[in-house]
């Protein structure tokens, strides 16, 4: 999908740097997936105190059985 962005030219040069990344495509592209996994993150913290745990439950019975 083509898309036409105005972007900062210093930012996108200091990215390009700090990448190490050969193309503008690939800073965008990187910086978007950052930006996706830390939204992701930040959801799965607001679940912290929402789910229920078994007490019964032992982790380390589960590790010997792997």
């Amino acid at each position: 999908m083509a898309n036409n962005l105005e972007i900062d030219d210093t930012l996108i040069q200091e990215a390009l740097m700090l990448g190490g990344h050969q193309t503008e495509q690939a800073v965008v592209e990187e910086a978007l997936q950052e930006y996706v996994q830390r939204r992701k993150q930040l959801k799965i913290l607001e679940l912290f105190g929402e789910i229920d745990y078994d007490p019964d439950y032992d982790y380390k019975q589960q590790r010997r059985a792997g």
